[in-house]
């Protein structure tokens, strides 16, 4: 057995799970080749505001950010950032899903998104995901992640969920939820992890889960977010990890060039 079937193994044994000879056979050496392939639909994407997956100027925007934000984030050698809002309808999952994408045009890059926001899952429904993917099972150990999780091309992972978690929370902060992420990381050794997570100023989910994280990027929305709540979320977020930036979203009356203002 070669040395990445052997990791494939090994995670699966922790959460005493076995790989099935169909997935070995599949999935050969690689163990990106073992997950379903998914090849979202450019016009549903578009009208989901996913706009860069193929680049060009509705991506500009987002592109930039992506590259401050690898830029940070190799100079410290950090591979797992969540990305959270204050409150609801920041646009948090549509941003994690634009720089996904954004990354993804990096053909040597490797990105996995991974949906922690498991109170009101999204993402499988905006790219409409076929199939019930349920990402909080293999946290729990009960299902292998090959079963729950889409290959985007050749260098991006979805793992979504179609249902709300009760106790996402306790999950979240599980010492087993940690272990599955290390297996994951281990396994399929994606550059850079991103974690779609809930608003913090809505339940305890995230402050439970930010120690798992490298750094935080923190989403606010213009005439919406206040300057008390940013701050306050700074706070909490710098307790237990790095800050990397807020970015403001939703600005009406900002230069046409300069649709996101983005600070650290």
């Amino acid at each position: 057995m070669s040395t990445i079937q052997d990791a494939i193994a090994k995670a699966r044994a922790t959460r005493n799970l076995t790989p099935t000879r169909q997935e070995m056979e599949r999935g050969g050496d690689d163990p990106w080749a073992a997950l379903t392939a998914f090849k979202p639909s450019i016009r549903r994407l578009r009208r989901n505001r996913i706009v860069a997956a193929d680049g060009g100027r509705p991506a500009m925007d987002f592109d930039v950010i992506r590259t401050r934000m690898m830029q940070v984030m190799q100079a410290n050698a950090w591979k797992r950032i969540a990305i959270t809002s204050p409150t609801a309808a920041c646009g948090k999952s549509t941003m994690v899903m634009n720089l996904a994408y954004s990354l993804s045009r990096h053909r040597d890059h490797k990105t996995m998104v991974l949906e922690m926001d498991m109170r009101k899952p999204s993402l499988s429904r905006s790219m409409q995901i076929p199939g019930e993917q349920q990402f909080s099972r293999v946290l729990e150990g009960r299902a292998d992640f090959t079963d729950h999780a889409v290959r985007v091309g050749d260098n991006m992972i979805f793992a979504t969920n179609v249902n709300a978690v009760n106790g996402s929370a306790e999950l979240l902060q599980s010492p087993g939820t940690a272990q599955v992420l290390d297996d994951l990381s281990a396994t399929y050794a994606p550059d850079t992890m991103i974690f779609d997570m809930p608003p913090m100023l809505t339940g305890d989910d995230t402050m439970a889960f930010l120690a798992r994280v490298d750094c935080v990027l923190l989403l606010a929305a213009a005439e919406q977010t206040s300057i008390k709540q940013i701050d306050k979320c700074e706070r909490d977020i710098a307790s237990q990890t790095n800050v990397m930036g807020v970015i403001l979203n939703k600005c009406r009356y900002m230069d046409r060039d300069n649709a996101y203002d983005y600070y650290e």
